[in-house]
């Protein structure tokens, strides 16, 4: 009773903190990016939050039971993303103002901008689904509440938060959050350590980052899909847009990314420590920790959860509204963003219902996000000339085939898989680079042939 007690009051907190925050924004500005004047504390906080959602923790935790220590790559890659990313973030805080498909019209053109705002939110429904599918998890395991019904709260909970206050109450809970998802953690890492089991736990050597579950192709992959997605990603994005100068972007991206190297390690202890092939962290941590510490932990666990939903949710929106208004900073755009958080929320809230693996439903999301922006981001934040009448096809191309090669791994054929993901790149800058010279020759002319 105590930790259903905790957890209500903490889903009352967090809405409450949306309705505070409501009568708060005064300007679109407000709602989309906290008027764009954040310092590095709440960015960092904020930043992290964003990353150990509930699709990284139970993620990663979720790989290592099955993947031993080689699950320790899945936040690794994710670090190195962001250490990618810093020396570049100068330019998304310098070309971007809201959305990521705004970069790409500056870059390519409007057509870009709207197939864009189109394809993104699709994919991001996955993302937000992954943290349904999460935070429903975590309330299943205290045993009290059926699966469904947990993802049905979970969602109306994201819904009603993120509808409210926008990214204002985001700023403002996410430092916080961050500090509960470290302080759980740690919690958790002390006591399992401290039990007899830990004696037990397979000790870390590095032959032991690969086997036969996880090869080097695998972390390529991983490389590929996962890890550019802090490079090139709308949420991440987010954060940056936020940032009142270039140099707190950066040094929040740099500090994140550093934090996230002995995060991986924790987690990947925990799952190894866990042992058993799907049983949920709740599974053990409910007889690891005492009740304080629990309560504390499950603090942690949807803090996590709540953080990434709430950013992504937005994210799409944001994304969304853009193409129907034509600017955000139109007075029709905010009210309609409201209206569209609440039916990317209920979507993602059906995927969740049906698909109840949070590596599945991100994993999915993110191979076809991939293969389609990556390149084309990058080399407009880059300034390298490609032909921009063939950047619609690249998306389209590089996205079929990425997410084509992640449903082959999902169906058995994982080296075939693989190596169309990877071609994935291939052909998004085939399509890129076409008669880039001229700048007069589209890919519809190359069909045709």
């Amino acid at each position: 009773m105590q930790t259903e007690i905790t957890i209500l009051i903490y889903f009352v907190f967090i809405v409450g903190i949306g309705v505070y925050s409501a009568f708060r924004i005064k300007n679109p500005s407000d709602y989309y990016v906290a008027g764009k004047k954040a310092g590095l504390l709440p960015v960092s906080g904020s930043l992290l939050a964003t990353i150990l959602g509930g699709s990284a923790l139970m993620g990663t935790i979720e790989l290592s039971q099955t993947r031993g220590w080689a699950a320790l790559w899945f936040l690794f890659s994710a670090a190195i993303g962001l250490f990618l990313l810093a020396p570049i973030s100068k330019y998304v805080s310098r070309y971007g103002n809201y959305t990521l498909p705004e970069l790409l019209g500056k870059f390519f053109g409007r057509k870009a901008e709207r197939f864009s705002t189109i394809i993104i939110p699709l994919a991001w429904l996955g993302i937000v689904a992954a943290q349904i599918i999460a935070a429903a998890q975590i309330l299943q395991g205290l045993g009290f509440i059926s699966y469904q019904n947990a993802a049905i709260l979970s969602g109306l909970v994201f819904i009603a938060y993120t509808l409210l206050g926008g990214q204002l109450s985001i700023l403002k809970t996410d430092t916080l959050q961050a500090v509960l998802i470290i302080s759980g953690l740690v919690a958790l890492l002390f006591f399992a350590i401290q039990s007899p089991e830990h004696t037990q736990v397979e000790p870390l050597k590095f032959s032991a980052l690969f086997n036969s579950k996880f090869s080097l192709v695998d972390l390529i992959v991983l490389l590929m899909t996962y890890s550019v997605t802090f490079v090139v990603g709308p949420d991440i994005y987010s954060r940056l847009f936020c940032a009142g100068s270039e140099k707190t972007a950066r040094r929040s991206i740099i500090i994140v990314a550093s934090i996230l190297i002995p995060v991986s390690f924790a987690l990947t202890y925990l799952g190894v420590y866990s042992g058993k092939e799907n049983e949920g962290i709740m599974a053990f941590a409910g007889h690891l920790l005492p009740n304080w510490a629990y309560g504390l932990f499950i603090a942690a666990l949807l803090s996590a959860v709540m953080s990434s939903a709430d950013t992504t949710l937005l994210t799409s929106s944001m994304i969304l509204s853009e193409l129907f208004s034509g600017n955000l900073e139109k007075k029709q755009a905010l009210p309609l963003t409201r209206w569209l958080v609440v039916v990317i929320g209920a979507l993602s809230l059906l995927i969740s219902l049906y698909i109840t693996s949070v590596i599945q439903a991100l994993l999915l999301a993110l191979s076809f996000f991939s293969g389609a922006f990556v390149v084309p981001v990058l080399c407009g934040l880059l300034g390298f000339k490609v032909n921009n009448k063939n950047v619609i096809w690249a998306i389209v191309f590089g996205g079929v085939t990425a997410l084509a090669g992640k449903l082959l791994t999902l169906f058995g054929y994982q080296s075939l898989g693989n190596g169309v993901i990877i071609l994935s790149y291939f052909v998004n800058s085939l399509f890129l680079f076409i008669g880039r010279k001229s700048g007069n020759t589209s890919v519809s002319t190359y069909l045709k042939v």
